[in-house]
């Protein structure tokens, strides 16, 4: 009997996917490529973006769904991710990200700048421990630039926190 890793590469293991989230908030370019990416690694995603207009087939249609607010009856499988810290909407959507039982909420940003998050969601009356489970920057430190990189940093920090791994090369 080969070992788990072993059986994955084969294709005969289960797929343990299935029940994962990965809900993009805003219309991006690193959005289109978490969506994409994102199902290629058996997320069910949704694209959120409450301007319509800014929504691209091309870009974003391969979503599950494209939404204008966070979906009702989100649970512990869904991973939220703000792609957007200049949005005018990003207290409300991270106030209601965090109101719902998500596994996990971030926001892109780096992190040598001011938060912007941390005074919308004060501003908006949400409880300094619900504001600390915003991460912030999100993805593992690779050295990304370009909007399929962060894509990628962020869904394998996604992957390692999921699999309770720090990521990296250590093991």
């Amino acid at each position: 009997m080969a070992d788990d890793s072993c059986a994955v590469a084969h294709g005969d293991a289960a797929d343990q996917t299935a029940t994962r989230t990965l809900v993009a908030v805003f219309a991006s370019p690193v959005a289109g490529y978490l969506i994409r990416y994102g199902n290629d690694l058996g997320y069910r995603t949704v694209l959120v973006e409450p301007e319509r207009g800014r929504v691209s087939n091309a870009e974003h249609g391969a979503a599950a769904a494209v939404l204008t607010a966070l979906p009702a009856g989100l649970g512990a499988d869904a991973d939220v991710v703000v792609t957007d810290h200049h949005r005018v909407e990003l207290g409300p959507m991270l106030r209601d990200a965090l109101a719902s039982p998500v596994r996990w909420v971030g926001v892109m940003g780096n992190p040598r700048h001011p938060a912007p998050h941390i005074p919308a969601l004060t501003d908006l009356g949400v409880s300094p421990g619900d504001i600390e489970r915003v991460h912030r920057p999100v993805g593992l430190n690779i050295g990304s630039r370009t909007p399929p990189e962060i894509a990628i940093a962020t869904l394998a920090g996604l992957l390692a926190d999921r699999n309770g791994r720090k990521g990296g090369f250590d093991f």
